[in-house]
């Protein structure tokens, strides 16, 4: 893998940002591509995307695919399901691997993304399809709404019910991503995530005691990928 592929932080890549399926059409010399892109969590989801696809385009003559999945995209997958070696598995795959996120890296990962194409009588030529199906990746992926996922560090700060809600808005105000909040008899548990990184946990250290005046008590948990929006990394 080129160095341009891999993640800007090893803490951070970008994924489509909900589980909705975005399509997209173009039509080339009487063919038509329709491209779907889906975030997926594992091989399973997109074989699952796959095959209901197929039972929907049941008629189309190619269901060409590419995937990547994980942190790293660890795991990547492609297939051009009849169509010449080459030429739409791959240009899928790098339409993918090459696609520039917001903050300028190349980190997309966990999608998928479909094309069934239904031949139109004309030949494109290996440079047509290569062209096409990079093509129809882009475009589907233009209109695919993006969200960061980020490595966090899970607290659970527990504090008394008075001073809950303000700290809630000053966790938040401080670009801190505040996972769950939950309220008990005597007591309120707010989980967190900040990212691994020491400056991160001291800034959460420091403004739970400036809002409960040392009252609240931190519990480190668990590791997590956490999709975040906003400001929080």
């Amino acid at each position: 893998m080129s160095s341009s592929n891999l993640p800007a932080s090893a803490n951070l890549y970008w994924v489509p940002k909900a589980y909705e399926e975005v399509v997209h059409e173009i039509e080339i010399k009487r063919s038509r591509f329709i491209a779907y892109a889906n975030r997926i969590d594992s091989p399973e989801d997109a074989k699952d995307i796959l095959e209901r696809l197929r039972r929907t385009h049941f008629d189309a003559r190619h269901h060409c695919s590419a995937l990547a999945i994980g942190p790293r995209r660890e795991l990547q997958r492609n297939s051009d399901d009849g169509e010449p070696s080459g030429t739409a598995g791959v240009p899928m795959m790098e339409a993918i691997m090459q696609r520039d996120m917001p903050d300028g890296s190349n980190t997309l990962s966990d999608v998928s993304v479909i094309v069934v194409r239904y031949f139109g009588g004309t030949l494109l030529g290996a440079g047509g399809l290569v062209r096409t199906y990079s093509e129809a990746v882009s475009r589907v992926l233009d209109e695919t709404p993006l969200a960061k996922r980020v490595l966090m560090q899970k607290f659970v700060v527990t504090t008394n019910a008075a001073d809950a809600g303000r700290l809630n808005f000053d966790l938040r105000n401080h670009g801190i991503e505040v996972l769950d909040t939950s309220y008990g008899p005597t007591s309120v548990d707010i989980q967190v995530g900040v990212l691994h990184q020491p400056q991160a946990i001291s800034k959460l250290h420091e403004t739970v005691a400036h809002v409960t005046s040392g009252s609240a008590e931190i519990t480190m948990a668990d590791s997590d990928w956490v999709d975040v929006e906003g400001q929080a990394v």
